[in-house]
Order: structure tokens, then sequence, then C-alpha cells
């Protein structure tokens, strides 16, 4: 049994993590032993790199994982990425783009072998990083999206649902990006609050009457405005409903029509309707049969529908129109105005809402079975409230625009022939099918990257092959994800693979929340507070960074993230290891399997601990099996650093006997067992120095710790009265300025009980806070006496002969007049209402708790300053 000196986890990491994946400990098989447990990772973008947030979510996953393992479960954890088709194509575009070229340049079939060797070179970093995470995935089981098994399974999928009649194709308004090309569906669309106009203007009567005003932030798409819309019981309007207005720049006649979706009370009253480019004006379009006239290219520049403001951008044609309106007298007024708009999540880029020929998912059948499976319990929720907001979104679910106008993707399997007639195929047509059907192209378009990672729970355990792996481990056991994912990939999981296998994907959904900064602050470039988990691994240690994210993250709830967290989390790793240091070097030859001697023959220190350790393990298990791993590696802690050390092993270094060896190696076998799920590195290369284990033999393999002793809430109360006591009179030492060396004796007055407790845990009082001499007294004894209360006894200390009462007024009284001193100056700054208005809250909340500090303090001083007053003058 040895250890290193000290501990330096960033050679130590990687040597472990190397020797882990070498020796296979994190690969299962269908047939092995034990209750089937699995996980799939949500796959990163293959162009991705490790952020915090990613940090997170699977460093949750192998807490779960590891633990399954020791717990004897066939624990399997499914890694792979995501092919990302606009984030992907984005940046290979890039770098064409400095080359002078676009895709065009180089054609389809040679733009996506450009993209292929891209992803063979460069993508997939994010895996690696997860490897200095310490994650203990499979990588035996390494799945891409856009691999041969997964592509099968994808065109598969369409095919059957476009026979069911559940895909389709269509022409509706969709979210398009003009960035990138592509239509995007509605949970890839960001809406955020901006500040922009209102502008109110009037349209003319086409009989030459006063007409209507109208407002509206995008007077650019007036250019295809069928209509103007007010509310059937608006009075104001009621004599121009079926009349009709001139659209200016364009001359267009369009009618006044009547809809019970305008809100009178909003801007005038009345309402200009584009149904090619706003959703609830497409509505109204679709009620009263408009026309949609679309007046925007692919780049959101106005086309020729749109006059003379042809060729404009959209921004440009807003100003310009503006102006022209104020030259007419049209304009009314432009006004600011904060409203929220949608933009594309990948481009950022304001989207448009436009009409376009799209693929689409009817999801009204497969919500209703997904909502199903949340109501009847086969997919539960962690914590359970995220299932009401899941299931609300449910049941307002738009169908699904999958089609996407990017090269990179799983392509759609639909060819059209010269009729325009579509064929959609499950193989690629041979030329005897290209003749017969008079087929010209395929579809040019990709599908939506959700498509495909929406298969990703059973696509990854072989499916629709026959597979062990498959019959093993679906449904999954518990999904990990971010409470902001849930309606981009859960949702589509569970509902898709309820349809095709009337099965939920998954057993339970645990939900974690954003990682923020210390301040509760979102994490962002412009704030300057984001955290490289990279740079605190490198720093820290990745079993630092693992701590402390999970230290405050209960599920569902935002986590709270400072660099200083992480250290903190190095200085734990340190103490075990120099606790453990300390336990091998007293262990001589004693095992982990030593048997422990009957509860009833160890001193009350052992009997305290073990009882401690088993309300720890209860405690662990119980956060553990609730998915709710904070407590758990808040208590290793508190147990570790406050019990285990700070008091069982410093009475076991005043003890040379075997029991006290046995508990010690016992009790650090155990949590480093619990620790390992949290912190696997510093907790493996322990457990291997103390096990003397071989090359073939890892903590991630041995057993999840059971049951070694019983709570004893007796010994937990007796030990506790002795912790108090050592506590009172560890304070009297320092009140005092005692040298450690320096014995103190102690009079105790207490009776019964107390007594009989206090009797029993009095070796260990005496050894903790150097006393030299105890005694059981009737009344207080007379002198220069030091006085505490604890545990239900009067403890003196007398102190004549230790203590020269007139050097230790002088000093308490230096001490009263600086800690005066501190209390005025803190005050002073309350005081002072520029100080307290401007200061940041935290500032202000330090000066108010210094304030108290110094208050308790000068409270004390003066005690102790009149007490020995009076024996001064006895």
């Amino acid at each position: 049994m040895n250890l290193p000196k000290s501990y330096d986890p960033t050679t130590l990491e990687a040597d472990l993590y190397q020797w882990w994946e070498r020796s296979g400990f994190f690969h299962a098989e269908a047939d092995d032993d034990g209750e089937p447990f699995s996980i799939v990772i949500p796959p990163p973008n293959v162009t991705g790199s490790l952020h915090i947030g990613h940090a997170l979510d699977n460093t949750l996953q192998d807490v779960l994982v590891r633990r399954a393992r020791m717990q004897g479960k066939n624990a399997v954890w499914l890694p792979g990425t995501d092919h990302a088709g606009i984030a992907t194509q984005t940046v290979v575009e890039r770098q064409l783009a400095e080359q002078g070229k676009t895709r065009h340049d180089l054609g389809r079939e040679a733009f996506l072998e450009r993209v292929w060797e891209w992803k063979e070179e460069s993508g997939g970093t994010i895996l690696q990083q997860l490897r200095r995470l310490g994650c203990s995935c499979d990588w035996e089981r390494e799945a891409f999206t856009f691999d041969e098994p997964r592509s099968t399974a994808v065109r598969k999928v369409f095919c059957d649902l476009f026979d069911q009649g559940l895909i389709y194709r269509g022409n509706r308004l969709i979210n398009w990006d003009p960035k990138a090309n592509t239509a995007l569906s509605d949970i890839e669309v960001d809406h955020v609050e901006i500040q922009g106009s209102m502008t109110h203007f009037r349209y003319p009567a086409a009989d030459g009457g006063e007409g209507v005003v109208v407002a509206t932030t995008r007077p650019e798409t007036m250019l295809g405005d069928t209509a103007v819309a007010v509310h059937p019981d608006d009075e104001r309007y009621t004599d121009l409903i079926g009349r009709t207005v001139v659209v200016p720049f364009v001359d267009r006649e369009i009618p006044v029509i009547a809809d019970d979706h305008v809100d009178p009370e909003f801007g005038t009253g009345a309402v200009k309707v584009t149904p090619a480019h706003d959703p609830n004006d497409y509505e109204i379009g679709l009620r009263h049969g408009l026309e949609m006239i679309d007046v925007m290219t692919d780049d959101a520049v106005i086309n020729a529908n749109g006059g003379p403001y042809e060729g404009l951008d959209r921004f440009e044609a807003r100003k310009r129109i503006q102006t022209d309106l104020d030259g007419l007298g049209l304009l009314v007024k432009v006004e600011p105005h904060t409203h929220s708009v949608g933009h594309s999540s990948r481009t950022k880029v304001p989207i448009e809402p436009r009409l376009s020929d799209q693929w689409f998912v009817d999801v009204g059948p497969l919500a209703e079975k997904a909502i199903a499976a949340v109501n009847d319990g086969r997919t539960r929720f962690v914590p359970e409230r995220m299932s009401k907001q899941f299931i609300s979104w449910l049941e307002n679910l738009h169908d699904w625009c999958i089609s996407r106008q990017l090269w990179w993707g799983h392509r759609i399997p639909a060819w059209y022939d010269e009729d325009g007639g579509i064929h959609v195929l499950r193989e690629d047509p041979t030329e005897e099918q290209i003749a017969e059907l008079r087929l010209t192209h395929q579809d040019e378009d990709v599908l939506d990257t959700w498509f495909s990672s929406q298969l990703w729970p059973f696509t990854t355990l072989g499916w629709p092959e026959e597979s062990r792996e498959y019959d093993t481990w679906f449904p999954t056991s518990v999904l990990v994800t971010g409470y902001d994912i849930n309606t981009f990939w859960v949702s589509r999981m569970l509902m898709i693979s309820m349809h095709l296998l009337d099965e939920a994907p998954f057993h339970t959904v645990l939900n974690h929340g954003l990682v923020r900064d210390e301040h509760g602050k979102k994490m962002s470039k412009s704030f300057g507070n984001v955290i490289d988990p990279l740079d605190l691994i490198e720093s820290y240690g990745a079993d630092a960074l693992r701590f402390a994210l999970l230290r405050q993250a209960p599920p569902g709830q935002d986590v709270p993230l400072a660099e200083d967290w992480v250290e903190g989390g190095k200085r734990f790793a340190n103490k075990l290891w120099n606790v453990a240091r300390l336990v091998m070097d007293r262990a001589g030859d004693t095992t982990v399997d030593a048997p422990l001697p009957p509860m009833a023959e160890l001193p009350l220190e052992d009997q305290w601990i073990l009882s401690r350790l088993e309300a720890t393990r209860l405690e662990v298990d119980a956060a553990y099996d609730a998915y709710d791993v904070s407590p758990a590696a808040r208590g290793l802690y508190h147990f570790i650093w406050d019990e285990f050390a700070d008091w069982y092993l410093e009475l076991a270094k005043l003890r040379d006997d075997d029991a006290s060896r046995t508990v010690l190696v016992t009790v650090l076998d155990r949590v480093l067992r619990m620790l390992h799920p949290v912190m696997p590195f510093v907790t493996e290369a322990i457990w291997r120095a103390l096990t003397d284990a071989d090359e073939q033999t890892s903590l991630m393999r041995s057993t999840w710790p059971e049951r070694i002793a019983p709570r004893d809430e007796a010994a937990e109360a007796s030990f506790g009265a002795v912790q108090e006591v050592v506590t009172a009179l560890r304070q009297v030492r320092a009140e005092y300025g005692l040298a450690p060396k320096t014995h103190i004796t102690v009079a105790a007055v207490c009776t019964g009980d107390v007594q009989q407790v206090l009797a029993a845990g009095q070796d260990g009082i005496c050894r903790l806070a150097g006393v030299e001499d105890w005694t059981f007294v009737d009344a207080a004894p007379s002198g220069l006496i030091g006085k505490v209360l604890a545990a239900g006894a009067e403890l003196y200390v007398p102190l004549e002969g230790i203590v020269d009462a007139g050097e230790e007024l002088d000093r308490l009284k230096r001490e009263l007049a600086d800690a005066e001193n501190e209390k005025r100056r803190a005050e002073g700054k309350l005081g002072n209402e520029s100080f307290v208005s401007k200061a940041p809250d935290h500032v202000v909340d330090t000066e108010r708790e210094k304030v108290a500090h110094w208050a308790d303090a000068i409270e004390k001083l003066r005690a102790q300053i009149a007490e020995l007053d009076q024996h001064a003058g006895d």
C-alpha cells in the first residue's frame, strides 16, 4: 500500500483513462450477466467542441452508468456524433469561401467528398475531449447519424411514413433562413426581443374615400398584402367591410374583411394581411381564400412582385417604403416598438416566414401516442413538472417541415417524373425504372438533422435489423438531457418510437438545467463570463470539475459555477489523497475484506463512524436512485472531510490497535466506491493502492457498497456530545491563546445521562482537546476559570498558572479596540447612501455581515474582560 506524496491529476488522469479504455472496462456485451441498463449519449455535433453544458450533461450520464456497473448491471453507454447538416456544411463552405469558391463551383458530388474528408480529419474532436472528462462510453459501439446503418434506417422510416400518409409534400408557410438558404422547423427558431419600430400608414380607399390606417412592424411586406382585416364587432370599421383599398406602389385593390383573429385593442384595430409572409395572416388567408403573393427571393431580397423595390434587401426596402409613404402623404407616424422576432438558431439572422414547396410530417397522430406514453408512466420526467410543459407543447404542435435546402445530409428518396409526379423509392431506381417511370431527377433537398437523430435510441442498437443488442438494451433506461432540448429532440424520439415500435425509447428523462456563472447569469462571450471546461481540466483536473458541477445540480434547475469552486474540488481531491495516505500508513497488513469486531466491543468513535458511514450510504443511494446526484456529492464531501478526516482520523492517530486499523480501511474502501461515479480518477488511483489491485482489476468493476453495520443513533448522539465538548474546549484554548502543547484540566458539573455519556467519551475528549485531567464535580471551582456550556454540562478550565491575568486583560482590550474600529468602519460604509445605492448587492451584503460578525466578537470579548476583571478584583 503506497501512494505518491502529492496528488497530480494531470498525468494520473491521462494514464488511468488510457488503461481503462485499453482494458475494455467500458465495454459490454448483450449476453453479459446482470439486469440491462442502457444510456444513449445525446449525439454532439460532429463540428463541436466541449463546452460547459456538455461537461455537465456527460458527467451526469457517466455517474449513472458507472454506478450501474458497480451494482452488477449489464450497463452500456452508447456514444456517437450527429452529422449536423447546417453546422457542418457551413464549416466547409467557410473554408471554400477563403479560397474564393462556393459549393456550386465544386458541384454536389465533389462538395460532399470535401465534407467527408473534413469529417474524417477534424470531426469528432469532441469525443476525444469527452475522454478527458472521464466519460466511460463504450467506444467500440461509436455511431454516426450519417453512417451506413443509420442511413439505411432513415430511408426506411421516411418511406414507411410516406406510405402511411404521414409524410407529404406541400406548399405551405415555413420559416426561411435567408443566410443558409434553407427551411427551418419551428424549434430551430429562437425568438429574440429587439428594439424595432411600428409604422402607421394609410391605405387609400379605391373609391376615393379616406381609407384605413394600419400599423405594422414590417412595412416591406405590404407589397404582398391581399387584404386588410378588422374585427367583425369593431363598430369603427363596420361601413368599410366589403369595400376595397389600394396597396400603394403596386396599385393592387384589396378587400377589407372581417375576422375574429383581429385584436381591436392593438394598434389601430385594422391589420394588413400578407398571407405569404406571416403565420397568422396565412391562416386568415386560408379562411378567406385570399391570394398569397411571395415578394422575396431566397436571399430576402424583394423580387419582381415588389414593383419598384425589386432588388432591394428587405431592411433597405423597409426604410425606402417608409420614406416613400411619407412622400405620398400616407405615412401617419413611426414610433419605437420592442417586439419578439424569430431568428435562425443556426445563423442567428432574422428568419423570413414565406411560402415554399417542402416536405412535412403530419405530427398529430404521432403526438397523441407520445402524450399517452407520458400520461400512463411509460416515460417519466425528472423533475416531474417537466412532463406538464412537455405535454402542453405536444398538444400544440404544427406539422414538421423536414426538408432542408442543403447538400450535406440524408437526401430525400423522392424522384420526379416528366409530369411532375413524385415517386418515393426504398432503393435508388435502376435504369429500367428510370425509363419506365420517366424519371427526370431526384429531389435536391436533404432531411432535417433531427429526422435522423430521432431514431438514435434504437438505430444505435442495430434497428431495423434484428440484434441481441436491441433485444437486451431497448428501451433504454434513462435519457439525460437539458430541459431546453425537450422540444427539439426528446419529443421527436418519443413520437417516432411510439409510432414505429409501440415502445417508449427510454423509461426516464432526466432533465438538467443550464450552467450559469456564480451569480446565476447566463454565460456569454459578450458578458465575458464563459468558462472553458478544458481549461479547468488542465488547471485542476477532471475530477475537480465534475465535483464542482455536481455539487449544485438538482434536476431541472440551472447550475451555478465559478472557477473557485473547481479549485475547491481539487482541494477536496487533495484532502482525500492525504487521508488515504495516512490510512494506508497506519493500516499495515490490514485488508479491505478484514472482518470487523462485534460492534459492542468497539470504542465509541468506531461505533460512531460506522453508523455515520451507513447513514451516508443510505443518503447516497437515495440520491442516486432519485437521479439527484447533488446530495450524494455533498454528503460524501461532508462525511470524508468533516467526519472521517476531522474527527475519526484524529482519534485513530492516537490509537494503535487492530480495531482502528480495520475500521480505517473499511471506511476508506466504502467511500471510494460511493464517490467513484462522481470523481472516478482519484478514487481509482487510491483504491488500487489500497487493495494492491492488478492490471485486470478496476474500481469501476468492483461491487457497490452494501450495509456493513446498522445505524446506531445512540452512538451518534453520544459522539455528538463528545464533538460538542471538544469544540467548546478548543474554543477556550483559542480564546486564551493556549499553545497546542499546553495541557489543561477540566472540572465538569453534570448529572445523570449527561455524565454517563461524557464518561463514555472521556478518553476521546481528552485526546482531542489536550486535556490532562478530567473530573466530575458537584460545584464550580474557584479562582481564575474559563467556563463553557456544552452537551448539557458546565465545563470549568482552571487557568491560574497557565494564563497571566494582567497580560490577558491587556491583550483582550487591544482585541476589543480593534473589533470596535472594524465595526465602525463597516457601519460607516453602510451609512453612506451613495455606497449603498451604487455598490453591487453582494458587496453591500458583505459589509452587513461584517457588522454582525464584529458585534458578536465585541460581545464575547467584553464578557471575557469582565470575567478577568472580577478575578483580578478578587
